[in-house]
């Protein structure tokens, strides 16, 4: 089966171009935010809403997990690209296999020393007593194996890179699948509740891994694992390699992490609010809110190799009409999900929990307030994207840390004091739109510098 897809992004018309990398790449990131989404539904409707409060108890590992796997993925693509441009694709290949060695060994440590301490980890991220069997059966069964979701997270890019978002966005694809038959097979029919959830969704990503180590496998392919020398020279090479590749993905980490960020303080704060209860609300905007930031994500991903190798390529031109096509379906896609959010709110929290429950009220009640955040959301990660693509770490950096943690928290923390629940919901919108207005600030300011 030829994998390959007609694209050249030197010369390919940049409407053209990006359409062809925003489906596929937008189809998987929709069907990889559903790993997430189906064990919420799952375990909300088969195990109860205490379950599900449970795992969302554990979802910030998830979340800085995702955001390892794309740090490395974003760094090591960015260089890569550069490098094809420069017409040296041996060396873009190095970046690519010393990215996915480094990551997965570094990964593995992690998430070994995590499940050892289970039960601590789990109080430490806010998980109350009554909580505590179901968080720690699930991170069992679920944490030894984020390396394998890391993996699957950083292949797409290097996939994508060498020209094939169709079979990176199966790469997504048959593992969503997959999880979605175990998650209903394991806990509809097999009744094995929280160890079931976690195993589904763990398979599920061994399988997405195994996927994209077959494609950097094959020798046909120009982006693919090399052999890289285990001398001293070398191993400096590496580390400074690995040091750069961090340097320009780690925006794209604080992003998850900022995420992360949200859950955990968001946990903290609803569970002093309303109890347990609360937080079963609350993991209802903390299941949908990453479909959103990967359905903005993938339009930012899509546009980020065009903007790259163009950038290497030395053509301004290309770059920028790529980040203005990027910025106007980011807005439209902002549009379209705060409109869903505001019109079917009750709709929308039915697939998680029972209607007329106490975290069903209360999810209902916030998810139209939440809504406000999805839109300036879209713009603030489009930018990003643009400044990762551009080598320019720092600004990129400065949205990320404004949106995730400086305007956040103490958002999360004050708000409540002024209108009571209602704040806590409208902590992150608050959050997105100072952001999205440094963004604006940034923008004309870079426009005055040109025209002077």
């Amino acid at each position: 089966m030829e994998l390959k897809d007609d694209i050249d992004f030197g010369s390919m018309a940049i409407p053209r171009l990006f359409r062809k990398l925003l489906l596929p790449t937008l189809l998987g990131m929709v069907f990889s935010a559903a790993f997430v989404i189906t064990d919420g539904i799952f375990v909300g409707r088969g195990i109860g809403s205490d379950a599900l409060a449970a795992v969302n108890i554990t979802a910030p590992l998830f979340m800085i997990n995702i955001g390892i796997g794309l740090m490395f993925g974003v760094g090591a693509s960015v260089v890569a690209s550069i490098h094809l441009a420069h017409g040296k694709p041996r060396v873009a290949r190095i970046n690519v296999t010393q990215a996915v060695v480094v990551s997965s060994l570094f990964l593995a440590l992690l998430w070994g020393t995590v499940t050892l301490l289970a039960p601590q980890v789990a109080r430490l991220l806010g998980s109350s007593e009554r909580l505590l069997p179901a968080a720690v059966e699930y991170m069992y069964w679920f944490v030894p194996f984020l390396v394998f979701s890391a993996l699957l997270n950083s292949g797409m890019f290097f996939i994508r890179l060498d020209g094939s978002p169709n079979y990176a966005m199966l790469c997504n694809v048959i593992p969503a699948l997959i999880n979605i038959a175990l998650d209903y097979l394991f806990i509809f029919v097999y009744g094995w509740g929280m160890f079931g959830a976690g195993l589904a969704t763990s398979l599920g990503y061994i399988v997405g891994a195994a996927m994209v180590v077959a494609y950097l496998a094959d020798r046909r392919h120009t982006i693919r694992f090399t052999r890289v020398k285990l001398s001293r020279k070398s191993l400096r090479l590496t580390v400074r390699n690995v040091g750069y590749m961090l340097k320009l993905g780690f925006p794209t980490f604080l992003c998850e992490g900022a995420i992360a960020c949200m859950m955990f303080t968001g946990n903290y704060v609803f569970i002093r609010y309303l109890g347990e209860d609360g937080v079963a609300a609350f993991s209802v905007a903390c299941y949908l809110f990453p479909l959103v930031f990967m359905a903005n994500n993938a339009i930012g991903q899509s546009a980020q190799p065009i903007m790259s190798y163009n950038f290497g390529a030395g053509r301004p031109d290309r770059v920028r009409s790529a980040v203005l096509m990027a910025l106007r379906t980011a807005f439209l896609s902002g549009v379209l999900f705060m409109t869903v959010f505001l019109v079917f709110p009750r709709q929308i929290v039915g697939m998680f929990m029972e209607a007329g429950t106490g975290p069903y009220d209360i999810a209902v009640d916030g998810m139209p307030i939440f809504s406000v955040a999805l839109l300036f959301c879209a713009i603030n990660i489009v930018a990003m994207c643009y400044f990762q693509s551009m080598e320019r770490a720092l600004p990129a950096l400065l949205i990320t840390f404004l949106r995730g943690y400086l305007f956040l928290i103490p958002c999360f923390l004050l708000l409540p004091r002024v209108w009571g629940v209602h704040g806590i919901w409208f902590a992150v919108p608050a959050a997105e739109m100072l952001t999205c207005l440094v963004v604006i600030g940034m923008s004309r300011s870079r426009r005055s510098e040109r025209r002077g």
